[in-house]
């Protein structure tokens, strides 16, 4: 049986459901899920969690995510990036120069609103918008606030017939869409935009070149080394505050035992976590402060097979 985060490089034209259910057949287990989707036209890093993993995805996918992007300026789409229908065009006769262009992105770094695009997954009403686009129905989106932690110019600013085009990295939290970040450049540079390439580069503290490809996956099960390329669930909550436990208090975690909150934790947030790990360097279940308890920690995550208890 595995156990950890395998490190996908998507590829281009597969859902992230797609690329689950390969990876369930392949390792011939149901206990798998991605932590963050990716639109089927975009690569990149998707972390995929498999048998115990499983019960972490909730803490990965709240992990920042970094992606390159290129934005074209001079017709907006659809689907707000390559794949749509044409909704608007204006001829950039005058390309904007680098210094609007930097002043632009800086203005967009920090907490923003966002409207998620007619086609996207988001639930309104039960249903997924991209159903309500594909039947023709605008329905009214909510505001999501979301943050951008860093976004940077990185290429030269090309001229192409009437559009112009640039790339940027942007790191950014949780839900962001940054097609719909594309077509808000393009408003403030005055133009219509749509985002026309994207790659997520990292998703927290995992690169691109840290990941597999099917190929290499395929490879790696054939000789029987997938499991040393997993990541472990205990570097996978890197991010999370960690509390070293005795031999003693560990066999009350594993049995879901409420815990005495430690001194140094007191001060935590009701919705923080709190990673713990046994002497031996493992992370047997993930915490957090009890909403009715003062004083106690409850268990939000076991993470012992019920064959180790």
């Amino acid at each position: 049986m595995y156990n950890g985060v395998l490190l996908l490089h998507k590829p281009v034209g597969m859902t992230s459901h797609d690329c689950v259910m390969k990876i369930r057949k392949l390792l011939k287990t149901k206990k798998v899920g991605h932590t963050g989707t990716l639109d089927p036209e975009v690569s990149g890093v998707l972390p995929i969690c498999v048998g115990m993993a499983t019960k972490i995805v909730e803490y990965l996918t709240e992990k920042s995510k970094t992606y390159d992007a290129e934005i074209t300026l001079g017709f907006s789409t659809t689907t707000e990036d390559q794949t749509g229908e044409i909704i608007e065009k204006r001829p950039v006769s005058t390309p904007p120069d680098e210094e609007a262009v930097r002043s632009v992105l800086q203005s967009l770094e920090g907490t923003i609103e966002q409207v998620p695009p007619m086609y996207s997954a988001v639930k309104v009403g039960g249903k997924k918008l991209y159903e309500y686009a594909r039947a023709g129905i605008e329905v009214e989106r909510p505001k999501r606030t979301i943050t951008i932690h860093r976004i940077e110019l990185t290429s030269d600013i090309r001229s192409d017939d009437d559009t112009v085009s640039f790339r940027f990295r942007v790191t950014c939290s949780k839900g962001t869409y940054v097609r719909t970040l594309a077509v808000a450049i393009g408003e403030k540079l005055g133009f219509p935009a749509h985002m026309s390439h994207l790659i997520r580069t990292a998703s927290g503290s995992f690169s691109l070149d840290e990941c597999l490809s099917f190929e290499q996956l395929n490879e790696h099960m054939e000789n029987g080394t997938l499991s040393e390329q997993l990541v472990t669930i205990e570097r996978a909550l890197d991010h999370l505050p960690k509390w070293i436990i005795s031999d003693t208090l560990a066999k009350k975690v594993e049995n879901g035992a409420l815990l005495e909150t430690p001194e140094r934790f007191s001060e935590m947030d009701a919705d923080a976590r709190l990673a713990v790990f046994t002497e031996e360097g493992r992370c047997t279940a993930i915490y957090y402060p009890h909403p009715t308890k003062p004083g106690l920690l409850k268990p939000a995550k076991v993470l012992v097979q019920k064959s180790e208890q």
